[in-house]
């Protein structure tokens, strides 16, 4: 882009990151704390980190930065949430299935 320094494009790329990746945290820090993931689609949650999963790996592969760490970051975020939805689920189907 001839309009814009490479190092005025990394500023936005570290910006657009950390808004989508910071926007994670708060849900993180609610399930974690409220152990509620009745609002949480597994199918979506899945769906989402695992494409969250392939951003990261296409980040490495071509060696951008801003594109790594934001989904690092937001696949641990999303992995938390995940893994509660998961665990949740299969504790109360354990439950269910002992009251029978």
């Amino acid at each position: 882009m001839p309009w814009a320094s490479p190092n005025a494009v990394d500023l936005l790329g570290y910006a657009a990151a950390s808004l989508t990746t910071l926007s994670f945290l708060p849900q993180a820090l609610l399930t974690l704390r409220t152990r509620n993931v009745a609002g949480i689609s597994l199918g979506m949650y899945g769906a989402f980190t695992a494409g969250v999963a392939l951003w990261l790996v296409y980040g490495v592969l071509i060696g951008q930065w801003p594109i790594i760490v934001a989904n690092a970051l937001t696949l641990g975020l999303a992995s938390v949430i995940l893994g509660m939805k998961i665990a949740v689920e299969r504790g109360r189907r354990e439950q269910a299935d002992q009251q029978l």
